[in-house]
């Protein structure tokens, strides 16, 4: 019986994977939601300008902070009052908190979530504790507007009626950057599930009160009255289904939106990860179908992504800079690690809404909606392109500095298949007269994808193996992932479930999906006891076969999840302190990545530098190691996308970044391959890797002309390690990244704002890659 039931779950298992490669061997819209499937986004999209009734009372000074309470104009409005708070920091940065009132009647059920360890804590000593307010009045309004002082060139000034937040420049007035002036904040609150009775009840209550309510009242009032009767009422609040997944929601919606204005502004960029333009499109307004998508940022395993396309892969970094004439550079930052969704609106979007702005400057217009967290957001303020990147990585953190060696070329394949593979790979390097610093192994090193462990048939001597790459002064790096095979003889996996250390489902028992081992439980690393805990395991006694040499890629950190909603965990499911997977799901895998990084310093070989590649980012990734674009195709279109994507991510703070040089999915041309390697070769993270159905693609394999074009390409990064290595150092202390848009070096030229095909290295270097075959 055990022997039948044995085969049953291993045939089960060649389904689940059969069904999971047939989907994602190429990007299906099906398998992912779009904005009308996502039920917070499709609400936000549908509100109106002016929809916010919210305004700001009992403004003051506590601890150093603006402090304020947001009120529905309406008392009959059902909401209990939010919790507004802006801080001044050194170099023009302010933040803006909003988030329920703990004392509120009632309380709200339980705290929302706030991401933590993503600051750096010396931020905090950089806050200008505020003294005083000074007040004014605009035409038309009931109420004046508080000024707090920013810096000596700019001021923060919150409108109280209606409510919002803006800094402007002192010398001429103008605004820089300002939230809710169009109306459209939203803060869907807490609430424990009401009994058939109460809803009822309230239910009368609220007919009572349309009865006697004024027909003349606002439209946006209206609004926000069916939304709060919706929620009351509505049992789809409480649950949702997607593709056969049901998502529980014990507390109900909790999204928030609002939007952000940028003046002066030509063009915005910025929130990775996306296969499309380095200047982001407009995804709303007059002359764009009904159909468009936002951008959606929420962390995917999304095999052979398409260009072009404003859907989020495998990373998301809620920051957006914008770049104009008119006014120079400024920044935006939401602090939110839930799932988001943003729109930039075109011109004219607001027609028909009867708010004026200042109309006399270009200004950029866009909608920001998470489906949870609190409002922390923070505005920089510039001007120039280096001031806005260097506020922003004062706040999360600059680039780690790497070692010399992981500047250099790294060979990767999926997989070498063996220790005489590995050998003969690194002679014929030599051979050919090719430098490489880095050699890769894949999944099928291990015993059975059982991580920290090898297969002793093909990998029978692994010290020895790296000691020989060691001798010439060569690395290896293995594959670590976080799915954890659920084997009880897996001392990894027993320890796990032993100390609860595993992701929660919603039942509270372990989390059990499906990955590369099959049955799979992951380690919850929000809790720090826990990240301490995986640190350990990269102690040489731990990682037996690990030497001083080796280093480490964390792949399917999303985290990828085959039998999961959209190939991911269940946003029902549950982590540390109670918080639930929707709050903080593109934060797992920052939160891994940074719990290896911290396992290679604490193994304790005397180097404080470690080298470990992530799939998986967030804001503050950049802390612990590179990354890079993820699973690309051996396309032209993929090798010219790859230059937006790796420019974005160095605008956003992710110095240490490449894309796949010959695409990972399908076997280059010739040409393809060569062009490749030679705009590869000027990547920050310059690596060839490719998936074991490919052809082999190392560079000796092309024919003599081309293996002397690919030879030459590595030979100018060697030649160029020391700029590379000054530019690390660079983006280490100051936060500008190592590859740069053309118009962070000339700020003034027009020409270039717009341009995603050229980039500098530093502020010496220009390179223009070719992107279509010309017949080398």
């Amino acid at each position: 019986m055990k022997a039948q039931m044995k085969n049953l779950n291993l045939l089960l298992l060649l389904l689940l994977f059969s069904l999971h490669l047939t989907s994602v061997l190429s990007w299906k819209k099906d398998e992912f939601r779009n904005c009308n499937q996502t039920p917070f986004c499709k609400r936000a999209r549908s509100r109106k300008p002016g929809y916010s009734s919210l305004l700001a009372t009992d403004v003051t000074i506590s601890d150093g902070d603006l402090v304020a309470k947001l009120l529905p104009k309406d008392l009959n409005d059902q909401i209990n009052p939010l919790i507004l708070s802006i801080s001044a920091y050194q170099d023009g940065i302010l933040r803006l908190r909003i988030d329920e009132d703990p004392s509120s009647d009632p309380p709200p059920p339980k705290k929302r979530f706030q991401v933590p360890d993503v600051i750096v804590p010396e931020f905090d000593n950089k806050k200008l504790w505020l003294q005083t307010l000074s007040t004014e009045t605009f035409h038309g309004d009931a109420s004046p507007s508080s000024v707090a002082y920013l810096s000596d060139a700019y001021e923060a000034v919150l409108r109280h009626d209606p409510f919002e937040v803006y800094v402007r420049d002192k010398s001429n007035g103008n605004r820089v950057i300002s939230l809710n002036s169009h109306g459209l904040f939203d803060f869907e609150q807490l609430r424990a599930k009401k009994t058939k009775n109460e809803q009822q009840n309230e239910g009368d209550h609220h007919q009572d009160q349309d009865q006697n309510q004024d027909q003349d009242q606002d439209e946006a009032h209206d609004q926000a009255q069916d939304h709060n009767h919706d929620h009351d009422q509505n049992e789809d609040d409480w649950a949702e289904t997607f593709r056969g997944h049901t998502d529980k929601r014990p507390y109900g919606p909790q999204s928030i939106s609002f939007d952000v204005s940028f003046y002066g502004a030509d063009f915005v960029y910025g929130i990775p990860e996306r296969a499309s333009s380095f200047a982001l499109k407009p995804t709303r307004g007059p002359g764009l179908e009904d159909h468009s998508e936002p951008y959606r940022l929420f962390n995917l395993d999304v095999f052979e992504y398409i260009h072009d396309a404003p859907f989020g892969l495998y990373g998301s970094i809620p920051f957006m800079i914008s770049h104009g004439k008119s006014y120079g550079t400024s920044g935006f930052f939401w602090l939110n690690a839930a799932e988001m969704q943003i729109d930039v609106l075109s011109a004219g979007w607001d027609a028909d809404s009867g708010i004026s702005l200042p109309s006399d400057r270009t200004r950029i217009d866009t909608f920001w909606m998470s489906e949870a967290g609190i409002v922390d957001t923070f505005f920089f303020v510039g001007p120039g392109p280096k001031d806005v990147v260097r506020q922003y990585t004062s706040v999360t953190g600059t680039p780690a500095m790497p070692q010399h060696f992981a500047t250099a070329y790294h060979q990767c394949r999926w997989n070498y298949r063996d220790e005489e593979d590995v050998d003969q790979v690194d002679s014929k390097f030599d051979e050919n007269d090719i430098p490489y610093d880095v050699l890769w192994l894949d999944i099928e090193h291990t015993d059975g994808k059982r991580y920290f462990s090898w297969d002793r048939v093909l990998f029978p001597h692994p010290e020895e193996m790296q000691n020989k790459l060691a001798a010439k002064g060569r690395h290896m790096v293995t594959i670590v992932d976080p799915h954890i095979k659920r084997d009880d003889s897996y001392f990894l996996h027993k320890e796990a479930t032993q100390k609860g250390y595993y992701v929660k489902d919603a039942n509270g028992n372990d989390f059990d999906g499906w990955c590369w081992p099959g049955s799979s439980s992951y380690p919850d690393t929000l809790n720090p006891v826990i990240r301490s805990w995986w640190a350990d395991k990269f102690s040489y006694d731990n990682y037996v076969g690990s030497t001083p040499s080796l280093y480490i890629w964390n792949d399917m950190n999303e985290p990828s999840v085959f039998n999961g909603p959209e190939l991911t965990m269940p946003r029902d499911s549950l982590h540390y302190g109670g918080v639930e997977h929707r709050e903080l799901h593109n934060a797992y895998g920052y939160y891994f990545h940074m719990a290896t990084a911290d396992g290679l310093l604490k193994r304790g070989n005397g180097n404080d530098r470690p080298f470990v590649l992530s799939r998986a980012i967030f804001a503050g990734s950049q802390r612990h190691g590179a990354i890079w674009t993820g699973d690309n195709s051996a396309e032209w279109d993929h090798l010219r996308v790859s230059v937006p994507m790796i420019l974005t991510l160095g605008l956003t703070g992710i110095s240490f970044s490449g894309a796949d040089v010959g695409g990972f999915f399908g076997n280059p041309e010739p040409e393809l391959l060569v062009r490749w390697y030679q705009v590869g070769a000027f990547y920050p993270f310059f690596r060839a890797h490719a998936h074991h159905d490919t052809k082999r693609r190392e560079p000796w394999l092309f024919g003599e002309r081309n293996t002397e074009l690919i030879r030459d390409a590595i030979h100018v990064r060697y030649m160029l390690l020391p700029y590379f290595y000054t530019l690390f150092r660079e983006a280490n202390t100051s936060g500008v990244p190592v590859v740069r848009p053309l118009w962070m070096e000339f700020p003034s030229e027009e020409a270039t704002f717009n341009n995603d095909e050229a980039f500098m290295v530093g502020n010496s270097i220009l390179v223009q890659g070719i992107y279509t075959e010309v017949q080398l």
